[in-house]
């Protein structure tokens, strides 16, 4: 099988992603090259730190397509970032160089030298600037994506929010038929191309037990019209059900994904059960996009003793699928 490059950016320096990074290269055998995008200084300072040994490659992007490329190395795209320290406090100045790696990242995509992207945490409050609500966001709007979902993916039960890292106040107001009906599409295809089945979807309800002592229940007058029109369309959707419940091992056993009305409806459950043995994918761009399914983790950081099984099972994923 012929592995295609997986691009990687390292995200927030001051992160664990380095750490988790050197560790998956000790774990694992990796297929895929990987090349990385992140500066070599920081690199070369955490690789110290960390007591990390690895031969690093620099490649020049403008060439990437010549190259014979192979895991003996770390394969890097060098940018700038001038830190003296292997880690320091995360904060707004590394705004410029987290964009810049994403910008090389979107290029290479754009330019078809590979579809698969893996990118590090970040920062949220500094780099997002509350501009978007999240990465997913961020990607949708560089590829001028209207449509896509937060897909947290375990073979044996992933999770979608139909709203993402909004406040609670703000859910209600943005519940509806089509962005109901546009996830459960984009989940659809995702699992019949690339897991080759056909889901089986149980969708939650928005208030406690699917009941609303207001005179608008969101659950009968738009989730429930909403699952019987997909059902006859021939989506394997089901629901509402009380999201208290339906994460009994006997209730989710009978899915494969359960898609919730917001994030921490269907994010806290899924953490609990599987922890780090899960990936963020965002579905509807025109690649596939992963991300390790936890933050920078800053209270971690340096100590060398994050778990990178998020990170392997983002990188095993892409070696799964064609």
């Amino acid at each position: 099988m012929n592995y295609k490059p997986i691009i990687l950016v390292a995200g927030e320096p001051n992160g664990i992603f380095f750490e988790i990074l050197f560790k998956v290269y000790k774990k694992i055998k990796i297929k895929s090259p990987l090349i990385l995008i992140a500066s070599q200084k920081l690199l070369d300072l955490q690789m110290k730190k960390l007591n990390f040994k690895k031969k690093i490659k620099v490649i020049n992007q403008e060439k990437i397509k010549d190259y014979k490329l192979n895991n003996d190395s770390i394969n890097l795209i060098n940018v700038d970032y001038n830190q003296k320290k292997a880690f320091e406090k995360i904060s707004n100045k590394s705004n410029d160089y987290i964009k810049k790696c994403f910008d090389i990242a979107i290029a290479l995509i754009k330019s078809d030298f590979s579809n698969r992207l893996i990118n590090g945490p970040i920062s949220k409050k500094n780099f997002l600037k509350k501009k978007f609500m999240g990465i997913t966001e961020f990607f949708a709007k560089k590829f001028d994506q209207q449509k896509v979902a937060m897909l947290i993916y375990n073979k044996e039960l992933s999770v979608s929010p139909i709203t993402t890292h909004l406040p609670i106040k703000n859910v209600a107001s943005k519940i509806n038929e089509k962005l109901i009906r546009e996830k459960i599409i984009l989940i659809d295809n995702f699992y019949r191309k690339y897991i080759r089945l056909k889901p089986k979807i149980a969708i939650t309800g928005l208030n406690p037990h699917c009941e609303s002592i207001n005179k608008i229940n969101e659950d009968e007058i738009i989730i429930k019209p909403t699952v019987k029109k997909l059902s006859k369309k021939g989506y394997k959707v089901s629901g509402p059900f009380s999201a208290d419940t339906i994460f009994f091992k006997k209730n989710r056993k009978k899915f494969d994904v359960i898609v919730g009305m917001y994030h921490d409806q269907v994010l806290t459950p899924i953490k609990t059960i599987f922890e780090y043995d899960a990936i963020n994918i965002t579905l509807g761009l025109p690649f596939i996009r992963i991300s390790p399914d936890h933050g920078p983790n800053e209270q971690m950081v340096g100590k060398n003793l994050s778990d990178p099984l998020s990170l392997i099972k983002a990188i095993t994923f892409f070696e799964k699928i064609k």
